[in-house]
């Protein structure tokens, strides 16, 4: 699994956690969720749901479809300046 890592001008990680990386090297995590799965009853799915706002980004019947779908589309990425959830 690759982990990428982005650091803010003001000096914050922005990253997918993973504990391939022990972040908890550099000093006091704080964690948001950027995410939630999970499972609708009335479509009888899996939904990716963006944490603040409910929005449903991604549907499946397999919460592990979903899980790799946040992984795939969560990631920073080193030429994206802010993560966006809705890919």
């Amino acid at each position: 699994m690759k982990t990428t890592l982005r650091f803010t001008p003001d000096g914050r990680i922005d990253c997918l956690y993973t504990e391939a990386i022990n972040l908890r090297e550099l000093g006091r995590l704080t964690v948001v969720r950027a995410t939630d799965i999970r499972f609708n009853d009335s479509t009888q799915l899996w939904d990716v749901c963006h944490a603040d706002t409910g929005e449903v980004l991604f549907s499946h019947a397999s919460r592990s479809e979903c899980l790799r779908w946040e992984h795939d589309n969560l990631q920073p990425q080193a030429n994206n300046s802010t993560p966006s959830p809705s890919s």
